[in-house]
């Protein structure tokens, strides 16, 4: 998936808050390193359920599917934090899990991307959706949504045990 160069830019201005540490993409920021160290963590991921395929949904739907989204991470440590720029606003959670599991509920959730913060490293921002197919302007079927029923139903068989071993081994 290819993102505009306005879309780009935001993600660029946003400023990603959890706590009192604030990150922008491409910039190193002190406040998060230490808010990682202090959680024993090397990596985290910003994720949200607000406004899937960065286009705007009501802040009702969104609320819903941010709960949603927290009811899935509820095996994994998050933190409250939050995206803003100007005017918008938007929730997230701070992610102290694996990548790879974060990335794929971003995948579920029709996240255009994610920022990834990493000890001692600026701040980056993740495509996280496939390349869409021509045919039906919806993401191929490597990893992405096809009917949203089919995925409620798998989210209910399935839970995220990654999040529960990660934060066993972080926490010894």
């Amino acid at each position: 998936m290819t993102l505009s160069a306005r879309l780009l830019d935001a993600y660029r201005h946003t400023r990603y808050e959890a706590g009192t540490a604030a990150a922008f993409i491409t910039r190193r920021s002190a406040d998060m390193d230490r808010l990682l160290a202090a959680h024993r963590v090397r990596t985290a991921v910003f994720v949200t359920a607000w406004n899937p395929l960065s286009r705007r949904m009501p802040v009702r739907w969104n609320t819903r599917m941010q709960g949603r989204l927290k009811q899935r991470l509820r095996r994994c440590v998050t933190l409250p934090a939050q995206g803003s720029w100007r005017r918008w606003r938007e929730d997230h959670f701070l992610v102290l899990a694996p990548l790879r599991l974060v990335v794929r509920l971003a995948r579920e959730f029709r996240k255009a991307a994610v920022v990834i913060v990493k000890r001692g490293q600026a701040a980056a921002l993740m495509i996280s959706l496939p390349v869409f197919s021509p045919v039906n302007n919806m993401p191929s079927a490597r990893g992405a949504l096809s009917s949203p029923s089919t995925t409620w139903s798998r989210w209910r068989s399935r839970p995220p045990r990654i999040c529960a071993e990660s934060h066993a081994r972080a926490s010894a």
